[in-house]
């Protein structure tokens, strides 16, 4: 499954110090209720994300815990204040025990 999978990421390139930012994130998964069932009638296992972490410079910014009714593809928007330049880091974790991660930095202009 982790080559179907894709973390987006939006954070922009620079900011003013103690500026508050907007960031986007959507991550492609095929995403399964465990409800469903394949053509021979067994249940499909389910396999969600079910958290969604950012941090920045070490610090969680955000931390998720994400429900069975969430969507395929989960879209995450939410803001965060940049005291200085640094390295924003996004986990997103699933049923499997896998673990996305993509970095995004930020200048400070």
């Amino acid at each position: 499954m982790s080559g179907e999978v894709k973390p987006r990421v939006r954070v922009p390139g620079t900011a003013a110090a103690g500026e508050t930012i907007v960031i986007k994130t959507l991550i492609n998964h095929r995403m399964e209720t465990g409800l469903r069932k394949d053509s021979d009638g067994n249940t499909i296992p389910r396999q969600i994300i079910n958290r969604f972490t950012c941090e920045f410079n070490g610090e969680t910014v955000i931390d998720v815990a994400v429900e069975p009714a969430v969507s395929t593809n989960p879209y995450f928007e939410f803001e965060a204040v940049v005291p200085e330049a640094g390295e924003f880091v996004f986990k997103w974790y699933d049923d499997n025990g896998d673990v996305y991660e993509t970095t995004k930095a930020i200048e400070i202009g």
